[in-house]
């Protein structure tokens, strides 16, 4: 039977560099969403040095606290490769007993080619981006080991322990894993499709064209398929931005500004208008519904404006009843 599609509100930790909000401001709208009800999920982002911002662990430590009802999900776990894996077993362990069960991981490999920031952060570590997509697969089948298993021993690449047994136990067992990719849809990236549909329990996607929904999304469905896996039980999420602005123009061009202070110069105007639902409620609602025509079981909207208390409102009041079934 197909997920009922879901909707998540990303809140943008990296806005509290250029005045958009507090790190209060950011964890009262978290508890505020979760007011709402009509939020399924709160998201943040994560990154050492690479893409600097408030650390994600410590983060969803007063999200959990201050929510009862919304999963709690990062995406991506940009510092997954480099993280001690048991000690990260032990955080996402007490974050899923905090919550009551709450959480949602998605990790990726962190590899950020501009000015070698990743190859930078990760040399604290020892960690080379070579080695980022192994690191990443066998800490994946570390933690969900610690997460269920007693005396785990593991005789890895790069992790080697005997007879360790986790205490606490998350709630869930174990907690979801997703996986975070973009890649370019032409040619097709069979290797880290294939990971995704071998080792997740969900795929999560940033739209910078409309093809990295409808050209990877049936490619992953293809792998999980041979993997023996049901395509209809696996969770896709799509991180996508929104700007409500009557003038759609004006809409595009202040995301376009805002992504360039977040990230700096990364995306083009034309992938900032993929990736962003933008305009009236009637077109933004539009724009969303594409993104699960496409195939998302799950959209998470981060706004981008400095206008966002304003935004916040509306996309409550006009936007999200637009939506046909979510729940």
């Amino acid at each position: 039977m197909p997920q009922q599609r879901t909707i998540g509100l990303t809140l943008p930790q990296r806005g509290t560099f250029f005045d958009v909000l507090s790190l209060s401001e950011l964890v009262e709208t978290g508890h505020w969403a979760d007011e709402t009800g009509l939020f399924d999920s709160v998201w943040i982002g994560d990154s050492l040095l690479a893409k600097p911002r408030p650390e994600a662990v410590a983060l969803l430590g007063s999200l959990a606290a201050v929510t009862r009802r919304v999963t709690l999900a990062v995406g991506c776990l940009a510092t997954f490769p480099v993280r001690d894996p048991v000690l990260f077993a032990d955080q996402w362990a007490t974050l899923d007993q905090l919550s009551g069960g709450r959480m949602l991981l998605a990790v990726c490999t962190g590899i950020v080619k501009p000015n070698e920031a990743s190859a930078r952060e990760g040399a604290l570590y020892g960690v080379t981006d070579a080695s980022r997509a192994s690191r990443m697969e066998e800490n994946m089948e570390v933690v969900r080991r610690l997460w269920t298993e007693d005396g785990v021993t593991v005789a890895g690449r790069y992790t080697s322990f005997e007879d360790v047994t986790l205490r606490p136990r998350p709630v869930q067992s174990p907690p979801p894993i997703y996986i975070a990719s973009n890649p370019v849809p032409q040619p097709l990236a069979t290797r880290a499709l294939r990971r995704v549909a071998r080792l997740a329990d969900g795929w999560m996607t940033t739209r910078k064209s409309p093809e990295h929904l409808t050209v990877n999304l049936p490619a992953i469905k293809e792998f999980l398929v041979e993997e023996g896996r049901d395509p209809d039980a696996f969770g896709v999420a799509a991180y996508h931005n929104v700007n409500l602005d009557p003038d759609r123009d004006a809409a595009y061009e202040e995301s376009y500004r805002f992504l360039g202070e977040y990230y700096g110069p990364v995306f083009s105007p034309e992938a900032t208008r993929h990736w962003t639902a933008a305009g009236t409620p009637e077109q933004v609602a539009a724009d969303i519904e594409r993104l699960y025509a496409d195939g998302a079981t799950e959209v998470t909207l981060r706004i981008t404006s400095w206008d966002w208390r304003r935004q916040l409102k509306v996309l409550v009041e006009d936007v999200i009843p637009r939506l046909g079934a979510v729940s």
